[in-house]
């Protein structure tokens, strides 16, 4: 319900280019494939998009993380991620 809402504002105010409109489309793929695999265990071809879209979300949280903290903070505790481990 929340991240509904938070598409509703950021389509009208934000570009569809923006780090956070990618990194919520990026969420909203991840949890449609998980769905999907719950019920194909063995679709391979899907368990590679996956881990290729998890791996996208993750470098741009980074890049999102390095360049503006308070936006990635926000972003996060709107969309209910968890935040990524540095090394």
């Amino acid at each position: 319900m929340v991240k509904n809402s938070f598409i509703s504002v950021s389509s009208q105010e934000k570009k569809e280019g923006s780090v956070e409109f990618q990194v919520f489309s990026f969420t909203n793929k991840i949890e449609r494939l998980t769905s999907h695999l719950e019920l194909h265990k063995k679709d391979y071809l899907s368990q590679r998009g996956l881990r290729k879209i998890l791996g996208k979300r993750q470098r741009l949280l980074a890049y999102l993380s390095k360049k503006n903290r308070v936006r990635y903070k926000e972003l996060i505790s709107q969309l209910g991620i968890r935040e990524t481990k540095t090394r």
